[in-house]
């Protein structure tokens, strides 16, 4: 048996799978016709990666694509606080909870096109030991930093697949990444900006180094023409107002580089972006993202990037079905509650004299 089908048979698995995805699981599942020393080897072997996934997900971009596609870049954290530290099971910030949790911090580049998001690329945050010389202890430091990562993906998805916008959030709106998706990547960008972020109203006031937040400016529903000073094209900042599941009311400024877009357009644009949420939740719920008991760092890596290889298998059987991926995943776990039933009574008649 190859490599792909080995890969093919482990992602099914990790989609019908209960509990902790392991070598032995799955060799059990197929009645030991399989032994868990290929799957183990498979996952030490360093064979699954973000090429690997690029190799699965190909023939389906180009069978999506379109004028309209967009490129999402973002960064989720999965926490594992049980599974000792390595490079790359650390102490990361996460922003959604407002504290540093022990896991895993990776990046993904979705592709979205005609009502289809997939994964061509994810990379996961490394750090290294190093020695800190002003305190004299050792302390993790990344290897690549987010940004770095966030840039050699776009500019990989550049070389692969059309999109016309790169969407992100804060987090990378830097005006370094906004000048290499621009130049480098010959492409547009829609990014959300921190309230307090300073442009120029005018050519002539960031001459002068005349700056001004844009929280202060009044961007009811319409567009402004603004300078910032690390770039030397216009940008189009706007600011939409929205309710919160719980009542409360948020408010997002937009910037993009495309300075004929509307209001309208640029809203509706980066609403697109609330799918790369979507791929987060479901890889963590229903591909067995966090439900692996591998030790090392290669083959916590080759688990990780066959969850999010599963959630393209989901991604396809969507639309095929007309489902989503938790209505799907609820089907899966139905047969498997009715066949587990079945064994328990099974187990339970007694035995014939």
């Amino acid at each position: 048996m190859n490599v792909h089908n080995l890969i093919d048979l482990y992602t099914d698995y990790l989609l019908v799978c209960v509990q902790q995805a392991t070598a032995t699981g799955l060799s059990q599942m197929l009645n030991h016709e399989l032994s868990h020393d290929k799957i183990t080897r498979l996952l030490s072997s360093g064979e699954i990666n973000s090429k690997t996934l690029w190799e699965q997900v190909k023939p389906l971009c180009h069978e999506i694509r379109g004028n309209q596609g967009v490129l999402i870049l973002d960064d989720s954290i999965e926490e594992k606080r049980y599974t000792d530290c390595n490079e790359i099971i650390q102490y990361h910030f996460d922003h959604t909870v407002g504290r540093s949790v022990k896991g895993v911090n990776f990046i993904s580049a979705l592709y979205h096109s005609n009502d289809m998001s997939l994964p061509v690329a994810a990379e996961v945050i490394r750090k290294e030991k190093v020695l800190d010389s002003k305190n004299n202890k050792y302390v993790y430091k990344n290897i690549e930093t987010k940004n770095e990562l966030y840039r050699s993906m776009v500019k990989k998805a550049s070389q692969n697949v059309r999109f016309e916008y790169v969407l992100n959030d804060t987090w990378f709106s830097s005006s370094e990444n906004m000048n290499f998706i621009v130049k480098e990547c010959k492409s547009h960008f829609i990014m959300a900006l921190k309230e307090n972020r300073k442009v120029a109203l005018t050519l002539a006031d960031k001459q002068e180094g005349r700056y001004v937040s844009i929280k202060s400016l009044k961007l009811e529903e319409c567009t402004l023409s603004v300078y910032v000073e690390q770039l030397d094209f216009p940008l189009l900042i706007c600011k939409q107002v929205f309710k919160n599941g719980d009542g409360s009311t948020g408010t997002l400024y937009l910037a993009s580089d495309d300075v004929n877009l509307t209001w309208k357009q640029i809203t509706t644009i980066y609403k697109k972006r609330w799918k790369v949420e979507t791929y987060h939740k479901s890889i963590k719920s229903n591909a067995a993202f966090a439900k692996s008991p591998t030790h090392t760092p290669v083959t916590q890596i080759s688990h990780f990037i066959a969850s999010i290889m599963a959630f393209v298998k989901l991604e396809w059987l969507q639309v095929r079905n007309q489902q989503n991926h938790f209505a799907m995943k609820n089907q899966i776990m139905i047969k498997a509650c009715k066949a587990a039933y079945q064994e328990l009574k099974q187990l339970s008649t007694p035995m014939a004299a």
